[in-house]
């Protein structure tokens, strides 16, 4: 009897399980979203104490990318990858250990964008430090939806 409850718990994957991160897929992409938005609007708040401007200069006009530029540039596509991945893996739930590698490489890639740009230093650091989030938080999200749905085809 027990292993028929722990079927229906593992095909229905509605529900939360941190302990083991298991999130569904509606859960996992909010919960990404939500986690890398929130330390990066920390990061942002800390480059500015420190004295980032968040401000850069492209053909003689100033432009500053805080702070709705952290949340667009982070809730976007993060937003988009997220659910992408959540939507394929309806089909093909092997897509999300290829996300996760993709999902890691493409905020770190974009570090070289950061950098060439003319930003001073705290904020060329702080804006560096939230791309790293990204790529941490985006892996850990859709490992926690890859793990009941794999749990659920043994």
């Amino acid at each position: 009897m027990s292993d028929t409850g722990a079927t229906i718990s593992a095909t229905t994957t509605s529900r939360i399980n941190p302990a083991t991160l298991e999130l569904s897929r509606p859960w996992a992409v909010a919960a990404t979203v939500i986690g890398a938005l929130v330390p990066n609007l920390v990061i942002w708040l800390l480059g500015l104490a420190a004295g980032g401007s968040f401000e850069m200069t492209d053909a003689g006009t100033t432009s500053s990318v805080a702070p709705g530029g952290v949340v667009i540039l982070t809730v976007v596509p993060t937003l988009i990858g997220m659910t992408l991945a959540a939507l394929i893996s309806l089909k093909r739930v092997a897509v999300i250990r290829p996300a996760e590698v993709i999902g890691a490489l493409l905020p770190l890639a974009t570090i070289a964008l950061t950098v060439q740009a003319d930003f001073d230093t705290a904020s060329t650091i702080a804006l560096a430090a939230m791309h790293v989030v990204i790529a941490v938080v985006i892996v850990v999200g859709l490992e926690a939806m890859r793990r009941p749905l794999v749990r659920a085809q043994v």
